[in-house]
């Protein structure tokens, strides 16, 4: 589509200093008073009220669920997108646990067209690790990677590549192309049957236990490999404090290792599973009020480097059952910028410039999508989001665009809310309303 110019008017970058930005031809083409100035001269112009709000980089989500192709009950493409929109991102990473595993060329591509044709949001395939997420052999990973998708980030997300030759060997391959493993860490030993996070909480409720060992002991090889190999490691959904401290020390000894944390263990603990309300049931589980502290200081002080939504939409009937038959998984990408600011600008452990660094310049540069994540500058693209930072209403799942209802935070009440989303220049999101895609979709079709 061609979209005319946009002034946004007094909006605050990162919260900083009050200025007109001007948008044309999908980059920033002028800030302050030159973009007044060169706005006056515009007649086919639209306007974008900034007042009250601050003005992000588009945030760029590492790890997202979205179904398509095989389980559209959950979310499409286009529905996930619609979503990413609303929550202010511009790229988002579709993980490769659909039906068929997004494990060829085909299944990418696929995954790659959906994304274009819909035009909500940028869409990047993660290409499978193994062949059907099994964790027996490797997937064709040089296929996806020379495919129209050009995937570079290969994880078995739900699964964990627990065989550490074959993990070896996933290191080995990705790094001919200067690809990336994202690790979900969690040996199935030490899980079997597990149920929730092992500690006071189930031992009170009777319910199988999820170590944190379990996923410690696999970041621990993981970080080793890596280092024996020369390659990069990406650990997903990080939830526990001694995990931190294994990132921590491995970063110190110069491996080339990244690691994410989700808006939900920034924020939600074991205590809530006593309801047995199967909307805190996830994987990784909910852990305790000290992991959920070191967690945030992972984050603030940049041994965590980036927050991935880890967005897992679910069918009603796979969530409002018995807790133990229930599926793990939350929605999170409507959510994810009121809870980081609940967590950690509100409390002071973070400025808005670091957070659009951990929610979109440092995933950018990890996935190598250098049009992505990029400072709010003359000549940059435009991919950006307005945030009024002062708005507060409870959560309700309801009104999401997301096909999922299963948000852990329903019912709680935020502050800060998406007005406006623009792809490319391009207003996906006005007023906090889906408007119309890149490709001319309305939030009606």
């Amino acid at each position: 589509m061609t979209t005319r110019p946009i002034l946004i008017t007094d909006a605050a970058p990162y919260g900083e200093a009050r200025q007109d930005v001007l948008l044309a031809g999908g980059t920033i083409r002028a800030m302050g008073r030159e973009a007044a100035e060169e706005a006056e001269r515009l007649d086919d112009l639209r306007r974008i009220d900034g007042a009250g709000c601050l003005l992000l980089p588009g945030l760029v989500d590492m790890h997202t669920h979205l179904r398509e192709p095989g389980r559209e009950d959950a979310e499409t493409v286009e529905t996930g997108s619609r979503a990413a929109a609303r929550g202010g991102f511009t790229a988002v990473h579709a993980m490769a646990n659909s039906s068929p595993t997004a494990d060829t060329a085909g299944v990418v591509e696929q995954v790659h067209r959906l994304g274009l044709e819909s035009g909500w949001t940028e869409v990047y395939p993660v290409g499978a690790v193994t062949r059907g997420l099994r964790g027996e052999e490797l997937a064709e990973l040089g296929a996806m990677a020379d495919s129209a998708a050009a995937v570079r980030m290969f994880s078995d997300d739900g699964m964990c590549v627990h065989d550490p030759v074959l993990m070896r060997r996933a290191l080995e391959y990705v790094k001919s192309f200067g690809g990336l493993v994202a690790q979900h860490a969690q040996e199935p030993r030490l899980t079997d049957g597990a149920q929730m996070n092992e500690g006071s909480v189930s031992a009170v409720l009777g319910l199988p236990g999820w170590p944190a060992v379990a996923e410690e002991a696999i970041i621990a090889r993981d970080v080793l490999l890596a280092e024996h190999v020369g390659s990069r490691l990406h650990v997903c959904h990080v939830s526990t404090r001694g995990s931190v401290d294994i990132i921590r020390w491995a970063k110190r000894r110069g491996v080339d290792v990244t690691a994410e944390v989700t808006p939900h263990h920034l924020l939600l603990t074991d205590e809530l599973v006593r309801s047995y309300d199967p909307v805190y049931k996830v994987n990784p589980p909910l852990r305790t009020d000290a992991d959920v502290r070191a967690l945030r200081e992972g984050l603030a002080e940049g041994t965590l480097d980036v927050v991935g939504t880890d967005h897992a939409p679910h069918p009603v009937e796979a969530k409002e059952c018995e807790w133990s038959t229930a599926a793990m998984g939350m929605t999170g990408l409507e959510t994810a910028l009121s809870v980081l600011q609940h967590t950690m600008i509100d409390t002071g452990m973070m400025d808005w410039r670091r957070l659009a660094e951990v929610t979109s310049e440092r995933p950018a540069q990890i996935c190598g999508h250098p049009h992505q994540g990029r400072p709010i500058d003359v000549g940059e693209p435009a991919h950006l989001v307005l945030v009024d930072p002062t708005a507060r209403r409870p959560v309700d799942p309801a009104l999401h665009a997301s096909k999922g209802r299963n948000s852990p935070f329903a019912g709680m009440e935020l502050r800060g809310e998406v007005r406006a989303t623009l792809l490319s220049g391009h207003p996906v999101v006005v007023d906090g309303a889906l408007e119309t895609s890149l490709t001319g979709r309305t939030a009606a079709a």
